[in-house]
């Protein structure tokens, strides 16, 4: 029988480790690459799912000490009522409330806290929501944030944007 050493031992289950993550991934239709890219940052936003029939869903999330901010992604079209409204994570003591929306075109709206977004979306396309801290008001260590999104269907939304 083969004597192996301890070092090569930790090799060998490393290796099995890796195999199996790449075959995880395979399974789901991931690269390797794909799954190396750092989601959440503008470059590659976090994608907002609704439930099937919904017209909101809520996102949470907490900015690591340090972290300036977080963004996510959502299509809607032109003239689709919007709410986005922040509110406090339960059991994190800062609080990130600047919320931005940035439309496809680039041009942005937000505010701090609260509601920072109510009204008629003005183009068609992918949007943005960047997450972020208050810098003024938080010690840069974690931030939490509760978000509510909520779109309006068009047939819904044709009487608040007319």
């Amino acid at each position: 029988m083969t004597r192996y050493s301890l070092t090569h031992k930790k090799n060998l289950a490393n290796k099995a480790c890796q195999y199996a993550l790449l075959l995880s991934l395979a399974a789901l239709g991931t690269t390797a690459a794909q799954a190396a890219i750092k989601t959440g940052t503008e470059a590659h936003p976090t994608p907002i799912h609704f439930t099937k029939g919904h017209v909101s869903t809520a996102i949470e999330g907490t900015l690591p000490a340090k972290a300036t901010d977080y963004w996510y992604q959502f299509s809607a079209a032109k003239g689709q009522y919007t709410v986005i409204n922040i509110s406090a994570k339960a059991g994190v003591s800062e609080l990130a409330n600047v919320g931005v929306l940035q439309f496809p075109s680039g041009a942005q709206d937000g505010t701090k806290g609260g509601i920072i977004y109510q009204g008629c979306l003005p183009e068609t396309g992918t949007y943005k929501l960047r997450m972020a801290r208050n810098l003024m008001a938080t010690h840069g260590g974690k931030a939490g944030y509760h978000t509510e999104v909520v779109i309006l269907p068009p047939s819904a939304s044709s009487e608040l944007c007319d």
